[in-house]
């Protein structure tokens, strides 16, 4: 194992390389990049929204809304297609997905079918479906009574296309802005992810996508006067709109639209050259042009009204016929507000008025002080860790700390490659990515220095000691890449961004754990000829200790038994801090303009907004606050509303550096999909562990690991820390260490069954746990440099989320030793309970015990 053909040594080395060249770019300025040849990689990590600031929106387009507009919009077309035919009808009326009507004359019946033939046309949906869709069918009873049901499957290609058509329209809206690299996607049936880095001004985003902007020219009924309207029902044919104005002004308009912003062929903001006041100039394409034109000559000396989502912008008099197709709008306008509406005029109207479900809004300057938060606790990590490892393994450990830096210059050139986004959790990730390489490294490195110490000769033991601890690392960072893989497809938003990382840095573990740090090895073996290993002070922890954990077993599961009821006990009847993601709501954080947060003051002036609950907190810096206010509980744009109080009352003073508002539709789905994700995890782990061991290891290390998910829960409720989206992916993450932790250990006590099969179980697990302890003390130690110097100085955002953590490896060390193991004799696992040795394993014992030395000459 520790020869490698040259073709072998030029792949590993290319591909070091090619990581190596992804990743640079990083390290360059704009300028230098754009210099690069073509074929050179240029691409860079995106920085997430927590990092550069920056607007996340989800919206949700309602399906009540869509089924609203398709019934009117059917009863309509029965009302025009019946009166073009001169049928008589009487009733016609709608009602969930249905329209009816009845003929004053049955005899028509034949004639309605044919008048109403369009309408149950099935209609080809290209890609959307794969074929065509009947929108409409048509029931006729005996007495000329006709019912249209509108199908789910029509409404269903209808959601799909607003759905594709809203996301084009914010694309174009957003696009006018000169925004860098937003991101607008489809989510599921009825939501829309709107991303925009860098903006300073979600306020003025929420208003520009949210707006329907459907435009129309309607005249202006002056047979009625408003008092008349206002008192009683306006006359059939007419409706009555309010003008934007403050106070606003009502009008009588006639429904009939003469033209509508769909006809609209360009549309700019620009200045009246007479007052100087912003407006919006248009232009109609031919056919609006036509009918704008027509309709002003006959209407001279009437007014009409220029309608944006049924308010009144402007209702001037026609005072000469208006044949060019073009015109301007006017009505008080500031420059942004003219240019705001040029654009959503530009870029059309939406299909069905979206919801906001979900904002999370960063500060600029928030961003800034998040990014050098990640790299301080990047680089003093590292230094803890390279230190940690240099003391312990001297030399090899040269060559681990060697091997982790090209592990993390090879996630952050696959992480540049994918063009993945970089977020506060990625970092937490690479962090953790780490403590996971070292382990692999320390596992390697406490095999070859236990078969040294069985006899073995230098070489034999570096050869052995690789192809033991081979089956080890992979066990332990498959169950680790099985809850980062249901983490990424469960999970959302920055929390894909910690999977994604954390899978990506397991693979590119193993590649330089086991095969860069077995060539370097070799090559070292090569070059020096070295007789011994040049162990630190890591050789002080010997393998053989002889402590007897089985015999404090009964206690470890009186004192574990005690705990996790407590955990429940206080779980179920106090209350656990949840984040607004599972309890929806709204979290502002302010930092003041001058001098200190005065955390009175604000408490004082939004109690004034009758909010409900509203949390003051200092958060970090004394300048800075933390704001939370309750879910508002009436739907989600009430969330929406709350935060433009807060905004208006504070925006004089503070600096709103961090929003974030889930609405009580994407709390309930947040709860819901965070315990499928912890269930999913532990059951593909379950079935995992169960086809690599037997049944009794699998529900051993479930119930280890079950074990340490409780404790971690019965932690946030002691220490009163916010239970957030974050505090899934760490209660996740501590599965997936513990789970490490336990296979290591398993892994050790089934070479074990299969070498000793007559010694009884609780001597053959004592055993196991003293060979393995120095690799469980090195990594634990390695991984808690790494987590605590993400947790002093990776940010108050952070913390809640690596305090998890940091409990979680401690209790994952814990359960390892004193649950999983002893579990075994509870299950009755005995000596020889797992199959004899098959030939191949006979035969590769016998050839590593007596393997010659190997001619480290063409190694």
């Amino acid at each position: 194992m520790l020869y490698f053909a040259p073709w072998k040594t030029v792949l590993i080395w290319l591909t070091v390389a090619v990581g190596v060249l992804f990743a640079l770019p990083n390290l360059y300025p704009q300028s230098v990049r754009d210099s690069l040849p073509e074929i050179i990689p240029n691409d860079t990590l995106a920085l997430g929204l927590d990092l550069q600031g920056g607007v996340h929106l989800q919206l949700r387009l309602d399906r009540q809304d869509l089924v609203e507009q398709r019934l009117e919009s059917v009863a309509d077309e029965v009302r025009r297609a019946l009166r073009a035919e001169g049928i008589g009808y009487t009733g016609l009326s709608g009602r969930g997905q249905r329209v009816s009507f009845t003929l004053r004359d049955p005899a028509d019946a034949e004639a309605t079918r044919e008048a109403l033939s369009d309408l149950t046309t099935p209609i080809q949906t290209g890609v959307l479906t794969g074929g065509t869709v009947r929108e409409v069918t048509i029931d006729e009873g005996a007495d000329g009574r006709f019912v249209l049901d509108i199908t789910d499957q029509g409404l269903d290609y209808r959601m799909a296309s607003a759905l594709s058509q809203t996301v084009e329209v914010i694309r174009g809206r957003i696009d006018e802005l000169g925004t860098t690299e937003p991101v607008i996607q489809r989510q599921g049936a009825d939501r829309i992810i709107v991303q925009v880095p860098g903006l300073g001004d979600p306020e003025r985003l929420k208003d520009l996508i949210g707006t329907t902007a459907r435009l129309t020219f309607q005249m202006v009924d002056t047979t009625v006067s408003t008092e008349e309207a206002l008192q009683s029902r306006p006359p059939v044919g007419t409706e009555l709109l309010y003008s934007t104005d403050d106070p606003p002004v009502p009008y009588v308009l006639e429904t009939r639209e003469i033209v509508t912003g769909e006809n609209l062929e360009d549309a700019q903001a620009g200045f009246d050259q007479r007052t100087n006041e912003p407006i919006v100039t248009f232009r109609f394409d031919g056919t609006g042009a036509q009918r704008f034109g027509r309709a002003t000559q006959e209407n001279v000396g009437r007014p009409f009204a220029i309608v944006l989502d049924d308010q009144v912008i402007s209702a001037p008099v026609i005072r000469e016929p208006i044949l060019g197709g073009s015109g301007q709008i006017s009505g008080n306008f500031t420059v942004d507000g003219a240019n705001d509406l040029a654009i959503l005029l530009r870029a059309g109207a939406l299909p069905l008025k979206p919801t906001f479900v979900e904002e999370r809004t960063v500060g600029p300057s928030l961003g800034a002080d998040s990014i050098a938060a990640g790299e301080i606790a990047g680089i003093i990590g590292a230094i803890l860790v390279v230190g940690f490892m240099f003391v312990a393994y001297g030399f090899l450990g040269l060559i681990a700390n060697l091997a982790l830096l090209i592990n993390i210059t090879l996630v952050i050139a696959a992480l540049s490659a994918l063009g993945a986004t970089l977020t506060l959790p990625g970092i937490a990730g690479i962090v953790l990515t780490v403590g996971m390489a070292v382990d692999s490294n320390v596992l390697i490195f406490e095999r070859i220095r236990e078969e040294r110490l069985g006899g073995r000769s230098l070489i034999q033991a570096i050869d052995a000691g690789f192809q033991r601890a081979f089956t080890t690392i992979v066990d332990a960072n498959v169950t680790t890449l099985i809850a980062a893989i249901i983490l990424f497809y469960l999970g959302s938003g920055p929390i894909r961004g910690f999977a994604v990382t954390l899978a990506i840095g397991i693979i590119t573990t193993v590649f330089t754990a086991f095969i860069l740090t077995r060539w370097m090895m070799a090559f070292w073996l090569r070059r020096r000829k070295p007789k011994e290993l040049p162990l630190g002070l890591g050789r002080h922890l010997r393998p053989d200790t002889h402590i007897k954990f089985m015999w404090l077993r009964r206690y470890s599961f009186t004192l574990s038994a005690l705990v996790v009821v407590a955990s429940m006990a206080l779980f179920a009847t106090v209350n656990m801090n949840l984040g607004i993601d599972f309890k929806g709501g709204s979290l502002v954080e302010v930092q003041a303009i001058e001098g200190e947060a005065d955390i009175g003051a604000i408490r004082s002036d939004l109690s004034d907004l009758n909010l409900g609950d509203v949390q003051v907190q200092g958060f970090g810096a004394p300048s800075d606050a933390l704001i939370r206010i309750e879910s508002q509980g009436g739907g989600d744009n009430a969330e929406q509303s709350a935060i433009a109080k807060v905004r208006a009352v504070l925006e004089d003073d503070y600096n709103i550096r961090r929003v974030e508002v889930v609405g009580p539709t994407v709390s309930g789905e947040l709860a819901t999909a965070g315990t499928i994700a912890v269930l999913a995890a532990l059951a593909a782990i379950l079935v995992y562990i169960w086809l690599r061991f037997e049944w009794q290891f699998a529900l051993g290390a479930i119930i280890a690991t079950t074990h340490d998910v409780l404790l971690t829960i019965g932690m946030f409720v002691v220490t009163g820390l916010e239970f957030n989206l974050s505090s899934i992916a760490a209660i996740l993450t501590i599965v997936g260490y513990s789970l490490n932790d336990t296979v290591v250990v398993y892994d050790r006590v089934r070479e074990n069954l299969r070498r000793y099969k007559k010694m009884p179980i609780p001597e053959l697990l004592d055993m196991s746990m003293n060979q393995t302890l120095p690799r469980t003390i090195l990594t634990s130690v390695t991984t808690l440099l790494a987590l605590l110097a993400l947790f002093f100085f990776g940010g108050e955002v952070l913390q809640s989320f690596v305090a998890a953590m940091i409990f979680g490896v401690v209790i994952g060390t814990y359960s390892s030793i004193f649950i999983a193991a002893p579990i075994l004799i509870m299950f009755r696992l005995r000596p020889g309970a797992l199959s004899q040795e098959s030939d191949e394993a006979q035969k590769e014992k016998a050839a590593t015990a007596n393997t010659a030395p190997v001619d480290m000459d063409t190694a």
